[in-house]
């Protein structure tokens, strides 16, 4: 006999980590855009608005969203791809968000997979940032943070099969 189950609705509610410097952190839902070309996995990173560092496409949590669909929500404004968004946090790392009047915010990124379908030129963000797809080793060597670089040298698109949001 099978047995029903019923859906739960997925809310994220933001994580609340004390840092060193007794700060309150906050939690952002990053997304990791990929694709294989070739047999060869890439990796989608952009610019950071500020500074011009290469980062995830990443954002707050929102009302009503999964953090899977909020990640991919970012995707699009800050990359201008669309894909298929899947429900499997890959890992966190964590960095200091630079704000511009006030002190740094200690933040949790929580990664998303991505699995890119399309690509735009006409996105929102597109005159403020910079993308470029890489390989998995020249993307962990263009980022900064240590637990981001591992989860991009580590990523096997392989895990994801069945699992779409």
């Amino acid at each position: 006999m099978k047995r029903r189950m019923s859906h739960a609705r997925k809310i994220q509610l933001p994580l609340s980590i004390s840092s060193a410097s007794k700060r309150e952190s906050r939690s952002q839902f990053a997304a990791l855009p990929f694709r294989v070309v070739d047999d060869k996995l890439q990796f989608l990173l952009v610019t950071s608005r500020r500074s011009k560092r290469w980062i995830l496409p990443k954002g707050w949590p929102e009302n009503g969203m999964t953090p899977a669909r909020s990640a991919a929500k970012e995707a699009w404004e800050e990359a201008g791809v669309l894909g298929t968004a899947y429900d499997m946090c890959l890992g966190v790392y964590s960095y200091e968000k630079i704000l511009p009047d006030s002190p740094d915010l200690p933040v949790i990124g929580l990664v998303y997979p991505l699995k890119v379908k399309t690509i735009k030129s006409n996105f929102p963000e597109r005159k403020e940032r910079r993308r470029k797809w890489l390989s998995p080793k020249q993307a962990a060597g263009r980022v900064d943070e240590p637990e981001l670089k591992r989860i991009l040298k580590t990523f096997d698109p392989k895990i994801l099969k069945g699992r779409a949001a």
